[in-house]
């Protein structure tokens, strides 16, 4: 038993480590870039406030679950709690509208018609933007009602039970908070992901119809390599599908310890594992399928040169 404590205090420091790694180096490389060009394409400007998004829930939800196992418990006081909660909402559901944005926007810009989209290029940084402000200004009003809920319905007889997370504890929400979440935070979160779904199944669709449609204008020698328009979105969809995985399979486990009365230990572990397995290893994903490092050291070799 103390070897499998041990082991899974490693993983998740492990974890939080490369994570914060991850996600400050691509926000750094994003910063660099803006710097040299004045400007972010929209997609970069996207993954940049994904990747803000991710570290706020590493930070937020990783880091004192990683202090809790390695056994500083209780040290979070209830405000503390509910300010950390708060946090952890927050950039899960930035992080989820960041990827639905991403999608939908790969998707328009391959197939424009579809979309009744004119001029679409060169709206778009325009669109984007406001968008990502729209999104962090309203899920940052949203989530501050669950702050200031618990606060007005301190007297009530209505909770349920304690929720322990370890670093701290919280009286259990009622019927009412329950609603609330359900339907500013899930309902909105399900949406997210069908249209996301939607739109990567699109753009597997055109790009599909339009490499056949090309495919006997191509050499033969052109045809053994990747063709322009699967890596046009390959990364995105790359990106789209192991956050898929990773928010389905976190968001089963979380509703199995909604309905335990009596949790389990290593049903809470594996939950939280899962649920920061696309904050702290997407950056990699991103990494791998953009070249950044080839482009950063592009960036780096124009500035010696100036």
């Amino acid at each position: 038993m103390e070897l499998c404590n041990l082991a899974i205090r490693i993983i998740f420091l492990s974890q939080i480590t490369i994570g914060i790694l991850g996600n400050l180096s691509l926000m750094f490389y994003y910063l660099v870039l803006y710097y040299r060009e004045c400007k972010l394409k929209p997609t970069d400007l996207i993954l940049m406030h994904l990747m803000a998004s991710n570290a706020l829930v590493i930070l937020s939800a990783g880091v004192p679950h990683t202090m809790a196992i390695w056994g500083l418990k209780q040290f979070v006081n209830n405000f503390g709690c509910q300010l950390l909660l708060y946090m952890q909402r927050f950039g899960r559901s930035v992080s989820i509208g960041s990827i639905c944005l991403l999608s939908v926007f790969q998707a328009i810009t391959i197939n424009p018609r579809g979309f009744c989209c004119k001029d679409h290029k060169f709206k778009a940084a325009k669109y984007i933007a406001c968008s990502i402000d729209l999104l962090w200004v309203l899920y940052m009003l949203i989530n501050f009602i669950f702050i200031v809920y618990p606060f007005t319905e301190r007297n009530s007889k209505n909770v349920t039970r304690k929720r322990d997370f370890g670093y701290c504890s919280i009286v259990g929400s009622d019927e009412i908070s329950g609603s609330l979440y359900v339907a500013l935070l899930v309902c909105p979160e399900i949406f997210f992901s069908v249209m996301i779904t939607w739109s990567s199944s699109s753009m597997i669709v055109i790009l599909y119809r339009h490499k056949q449609s090309v495919q006997h204008i191509r050499s033969t020698a052109a045809s053994s390599r990747t063709s322009p328009e699967s890596r046009a979105t390959q990364n995105i969809l790359v990106l789209v599908a192991t956050f898929l995985v990773f928010y389905t399979l976190s968001s089963i486990l979380r509703g199995c310890i909604a309905f335990l009365h009596n949790q389990n230990w290593w049903l809470v572990n594996i939950t939280r594992f899962t649920s920061l397995c696309f904050p702290s290893f997407g950056p990699f994903v991103l990494m791998n399928h953009y070249s950044i490092l080839s482009r950063f050291s592009l960036v780096w070799r124009r500035n010696k040169t100036c």
